[in-house]
C-alpha cells in the first residue's frame, strides 16, 4: 500500500495554464480521504505555488505538506511550518552570481519569501506572469547576505547552451553543487546533497511513513532523485528519456491529460 506521493508541478501535475486538472483533483481528494498524504514536489518556493495548493485544498491546512526549491525545504502548509530546511551559503550564491553574469542568462535567486530575479530578458517575463518575483534592475545581491537562500537557477531557451554552461563552470563550483535541468529552460543549483529525493525522505520520516510506501511523480532532471529514492519511480508520458529510464513506469497520459489521475487511479485506487 502506497501513503506518500511526491509529485513535481510544472509539466507533470499542471497543465500548460499551471492548473491542477478537475479530475486530477477529484481524484487526488478521494486517496487523500483513504491516507494518502500527496505532496507537491517543486523547484518553486512556497508562496509561488499558492494558486495549486488552493486548488488541491491544501493551502494553510495541518496534515498537508509540500517540498520546495528542489528540496531546499521541507513545509508544513499550516503557517507554514518549515520541518527541515538546506540552505545554500552566500559565498555560493554570489561565486554562482558572477559567473552567470558573464553568460546570456536570466538569474533567479531564492530565499523563502521571494524570487529575485536578474537579467531577465521578454521570454522569461511572459513565462513569469503567474509566478510571484521581483525583478531587479541592477546586479546588487549583497542584501542577500544577512537571508537565508534556498537555491538559484540559469535561464536560456537553448538547453544546449545551458549545458555548454555547465561544462564551463569551474570545477570548485561545479564541486559544491546539485546541478540539473527543468522545463527545458533551467538549468538549477542546489548544494551538494540536497535533492528532491533527500527530501522525500525528509517527509516520510517526519511522516513515520517507511520507503516501501512512497511514489514519485516527474518529467525532468531534478525529479530523478526522487524517482530513484521512492519504491515506485513513475514518469508521465512527456517525461524527458533520462526521467523514464529511471522510472519502474511511466503513463498513457501525458501533463496534459491529468497523468497524476492515472497514476492515482492505477496504484491506489
Amino acid at each position: 500500500m502506497y501513503r506518500l506521493i511526491a509529485c513535481d508541478l510544472d509539466e507533470t501535475l499542471l497543465d500548460k495554464g499551471r492548473h491542477v486538472s478537475k479530475r486530477t483533483q477529484e481524484t487526488i481528494k478521494m486517496a487523500e480521504a483513504q491516507g494518502l498524504v500527496f505532496a507537491p514536489a517543486t523547484g518553486r518556493g512556497f508562496y509561488s505555488i499558492k494558486q495549486t495548493l488552493e486548488e488541491l485544498d491544501a493551502a494553510n491546512k495541518k496534515n498537508h505538506y509540500m517540498i520546495g526549491f528542489n528540496g531546499g525545504v521541507v513545509v508544513e502548509n499550516y503557517g507554514p511550518t518549515i520541518i527541515k530546511d538546506f540552505p545554500m551559503p552566500f559565498e555560493i550564491l554570489a561565486q554562482l552570481f558572477e559567473f552567470g553574469s558573464s553568460y546570456d542568462v536570466a538569474i533567479h535567486l531564492y530565499t523563502f519569501d521571494q524570487t529575485y530575479v536578474y537579467h531577465s530578458n521578454p521570454e522569461e517575463d511572459a513565462y513569469l506572469t503567474t509566478i510571484p518575483h521581483e525583478k531587479r534592475p541592477d546586479d546588487e545581491i549583497s542584501f542577500l547576505k544577512d537571508q537565508v537562500c534556498y537555491k538559484a537557477l540559469f535561464q536560456n531557451l537553448d538547453r544546449s547552451y545551458l549545458e555548454r554552461l555547465e561544462q564551463e563552470m569551474p570545477k570548485s563550483l561545479h564541486d559544491v553543487l546539485e546541478i540539473s535541468y527543468s522545463s527545458n529552460r533551467y538549468i538549477e543549483f542546489n548544494p551538494k546533497g540536497v535533492s528532491k529525493g533527500v527530501a522525500l525522505q525528509t517527509l516520510a520520516e517526519h511522516l513515520e511513513i517507511p520507503m516501501k510506501e512512497t511514489i514519485a511523480i516527474g518529467d525532468n532532471t531534478n525529479d530523478l532523485a526522487m524517482i530513484h529514492a521512492a519504491e515506485l519511480g513513475i514518469a508521465v508520458a512527456n517525461a524527458v528519456p533520462a526521467v523514464k529510464e529511471a522510472a519502474q513506469h511511466t503513463t498513457i497520459a501525458d501533463h496534459e491529460q491529468s497523468a497524476v489521475a492515472e497514476v492515482i487511479e492505477t496504484f491506489i485506487l
